[in-house]
């Protein structure tokens, strides 16, 4: 089967502005260094075949010269390889070449990803797992819908949050994103309309993509969601489903109130549009506990709730779970055959431990992250007064609005110092949010204010030379 082409005019907006025409850096820099962007982000997919270098040429008005250096410096790199006649194909490096950086190579560079690593209580719930271990061993181990103990924990959490759900409504898998792949696979086909938030959950744009389908994205305005564009896009795109983040929305940070919910819910069970509701920020909260369960709000309408130990407690568990009808859960698991046989038991037992003690856990955790949060704040404030952003009330990360679309530029010369940004084009479809980052507050403060320290420079230099180009098209 050869290899998926990227489409000419897809790449010119996936590449954004990517041009610095006031920079020393040679032109060629400039687009190998964008292009390697993409391809770490995982919006260049492995495998696929760039367009020629004439036909990118012309698309990109550049020099084929530019085109062929850049090019043949990515190739060194080992990000593509190329064959005469076959042109170039995205591939990854063995092993990615060491970047010089002021910084500690103990301290963590990643300010593209929002998560947090293990605490003390991970170890406890292990040890705990293994002790009640033994007792299941005489098993099979292979459950599709999951440990009864830890399904009806969560449907306690569930109905204490104004869910009333039972253990047959639940269903774990391997993460929310595992579990959003299985609902697109019981529920949609090739070409399915699937609406999203615009900017929404980059993974959960790729499984629906990866999915086959179409993700329709609805733009969110400065504050709350926009349910009569909503309605409007349901209305004349008939979706197959809406993926939807209402608590701690990722990349925003905002909280869905009441009113919108139920607003929400109401536009579901009138049109019949099954939601798939992500809660996997549910815990993160810091001021007060977001309102119920959108599937609260109206029990006629279809909705698929997605929960996750994974900002909770541990990324590492790789445990989350489905909330839906007992019918829709018994046809997930006659779905789920097609792909694996279960979760791990282990970590089913050590989620089922967390659980049952997040009562005395998760306060102490929404404390430590609150505390980073407003340092994260602070030294924005300090050290990047040209940013804007609200804080958010929950959640893991600020969506940073800048001056001007100077994301991929300013991505791409904070990669060379070993940082990795994450761009808000990640968060959009076809290269949107070019003036937008994501900054989780994850890291600790001195790594915190080490990455920003680094970054520093880089962002004077760019947004100097910015200011310049403005006042010279003034003058």
């Amino acid at each position: 089967m050869s290899p998926r082409r990227s489409g000419t005019q897809s790449l010119v907006r996936l590449l954004g502005h990517w041009q610095e025409t006031a920079s020393r850096t040679p032109l060629w820099r400039q687009l190998a260094d964008a292009l390697r962007l993409l391809i770490l982000d995982g919006r260049l997919a492995l495998d696929s075949r760039l367009p020629g270098e004439r036909e990118l040429a012309t698309a990109l008005a550049v020099s084929r010269t530019t085109i062929a250096t850049a090019l043949g410096q990515l190739r060194d790199e080992g990000y593509i390889v190329s064959r005469h006649g076959s042109g170039s194909r995205v591939i990854l490096p063995e092993s990615r070449p060491s970047v010089p950086t002021r910084m500690s190579a103990t301290q963590a560079l990643d300010l593209s990803t929002a998560a947090l690593a293990a605490g003390p209580e991970i170890h406890q719930a292990f040890n705990h797992a293994l002790t009640v271990l033994p007792q299941h061993l005489t098993s099979t181990g292979y459950d599709q819908q999951g440990l009864f103990a830890l399904r009806d924990a969560i449907a306690r959490r569930y109905g204490e949050r104004g869910l009333p759900t039972r253990a047959d409504e639940v269903m774990i898998v391997n993460g929310a994103v595992s579990g959003l792949a299985l609902i697109l696979r019981h529920l949609t086909g090739p070409g399915d309309r699937v609406v999203v938030d615009n900017p929404t959950y980059p993974l959960a744009i790729a499984a629906i993509q990866g999915a086959s389908c179409r993700p329709v994205g609805v733009a969110l305005p400065e504050q709350g969601w926009d349910v009569d564009g909503l309605t409007a896009t349901f209305a004349q795109t008939a979706p197959r489903l809406a993926y939807l983040m209402p608590d701690f929305h990722n990349p925003t940070g905002r909280c869905m109130d009441s009113v919108t919910r139920q607003r929400v819910a109401d536009l579901a069970a009138r049109s019949r549009t099954t939601l798939v509701i992500d809660e996997t920020m549910v815990d993160l909260w810091y001021n007060a506990p977001p309102p119920p369960p959108l599937a609260a709000f109206n029990t006629d309408a279809p909705v698929i709730t997605l929960g996750s130990a994974g900002k909770s407690f541990w990324g590492g568990l790789r445990l989350g779970w489905i909330r839906a009808s007992s019918r829709t859960i018994a046809s997930l698991i006659q779905t789920r055959d097609t792909l694996d046989l279960g979760s791990p038991l282990l970590e089913q037992l050590a989620s089922c431990w967390l659980l049952e003690n997040a009562s005395t856990l998760l306060p102490a955790r929404r404390q430590m992250l609150k505390t980073r949060r407003d340092m994260c704040r602070q030294l924005m404030e300090e050290i990047f007064p040209q940013w804007r952003f609200t804080q958010p009330d929950g959640g893991l990360s600020f969506w940073v609005e800048l001056p001007d679309m100077l994301a991929t530029l300013f991505a791409a010369r904070a990669e060379s110092t070993g940082i990795h940004l994450g761009t808000g084009t990640r968060f959009g479809m076809a290269g949107a949010f070019d003036r937008y980052l994501r900054i989780p507050f994850t890291l600790e403060d001195n790594a915190l204010r080490a990455a920003f320290n680094t970054l520093q420079p880089l962002w004077n230099s760019l947004a100097g030379q910015h200011n310049m180009m403005r006042m010279r098209k003034i003058i």
